[in-house]
């Protein structure tokens, strides 16, 4: 039996039924858990993760309460021993690993190789080498299946020779890698989010290539908003008040800038998706009203459950951006079980073979 694709408002207690596939995930770079509700939305049991910030792993812990749980960097646990059994026999390894380097919003090309902070409280890190360290991670734990999420600024420019190296290490790791470029509003999400999704397969496994391809019809930020009764907090900068006036529905606020300043506040549109939430809570308003969002329209809008427990709507601005959404992520897990597991177990792909 499988779970149901979820679209619209939702909460953590409806986990408790949905059908179990047997599957075992185990996540890396989890932040608040996006990839890690995903999972259990399409039958999987998440066991656990890694996560190196405390603000990120103790709200993780509070609403998924995981079985096996990792306060600190995967530098740092690629490298430990006794590890947990179970965790040498996987289903899938997830993972999100930072891409700031990577983003269209950020510097680019100027910050690869830099080490620096990726939220106040971590330890300093070269942020391009920890995709390396996940798929060092992969070789250890030798799951069927490895995800790894990124941004789509990994498939342009100079980036794709750094996503080449990504492809050399899974396969010298024993994987056989594909990449695609996905984008949420087309899973369920009301959001334009595009994301790279690399998926790859334990080699002597035999596994077929995965398809993907999604179409589902868009959801609009007004109809994502229907029946939510909090506010945020009211606009309080007067040049944001001045802009946001200017601005239609939909439209950025550098589009009335003189200098094209601003790009990143915008206006929600009433009648299609969100832009991509980039964690920063103050710069998206309300189509209607002069103000910022609530933690439940911020959950809306990234497919989060109304009844996630996080702090504020700033917090809850911040995990939704570093987060994915687990509508998009539940569809991708979804294809992954029917097309890869649906046989019982990916071993038999090897029996068959002999």
């Amino acid at each position: 039996m499988f779970a149901p694709l979820r679209t619209g408002p939702w909460n953590l207690s409806d986990l408790n039924d949905v059908p179990k596939n047997g599957l075992k995930v185990f996540s890396c770079f989890h932040c608040g858990g996006g990839s890690t509700m995903g999972y259990k939305l399409a039958g999987y049991d998440v066991l656990g993760g890694v996560e190196i910030d405390p603000k990120m792993m103790q709200i993780y812990r509070q609403n998924h309460n995981p079985k096996h749980s990792y306060l600190m960097g995967v530098q740092d646990f690629k490298n430990l021993k006794d590890l947990p059994d179970e965790l040498y026999n996987l289903d899938i390894l997830d993972g999100s690993p930072p891409c700031s380097s990577f983003s269209m919003s950020g510097l680019r090309e100027k910050a690869w190789g830099e080490k620096k902070k990726f939220r106040e409280g971590q330890a300093e890190q070269v942020l391009d080498d920890l995709f390396f360290d996940y798929i060092a991670i992969a070789k250890k734990l030798q799951p069927k299946v490895v995800v790894a999420e990124n941004v789509k600024g990994l498939v342009q420019g100079a980036a794709r020779g750094y996503v080449k190296e990504i492809f050399t290490g899974f396969r010298k790791a024993g994987y056989e890698c594909q990449l695609f470029l996905l984008n949420a509003a087309a899973m369920g999400v009301p959001q334009k989010r595009q994301r790279t999704v690399f998926i790859a397969r334990r080699s002597d496994l035999n596994m077929p290539k995965i398809k993907l391809e999604f179409n589902e019809p868009e959801i609009n930020v007004a109809k994502a908003f229907r029946g939510i009764a909090t506010k945020g907090k009211d606009m309080s900068h007067s040049i944001n008040f001045k802009y946001y006036q200017q601005c239609k529905p939909g439209e950025t606020f550098s589009k009335h800038h003189p200098k094209g300043s601003f790009f990143n506040y915008f206006k929600l549109p009433i009648n299609s998706p969100a832009p991509t939430i980039l964690g920063v809570s103050d710069t998206f308003y309300h189509y209607e009203s002069m103000r910022s969002l609530s933690k439940e329209e911020f959950f809306a809008l990234q497919s989060f459950p109304q009844d996630y427990a996080v702090r504020g709507d700033k917090m809850a601005g911040y995990i939704c951006g570093m987060s994915v959404p687990p509508f998009m992520m539940q569809r991708v897990a979804d294809q992954i079980y029917k097309q890869f597991f649906i046989c019982g177990t990916s071993m038999d792909y090897k029996l068959k073979e002999e």
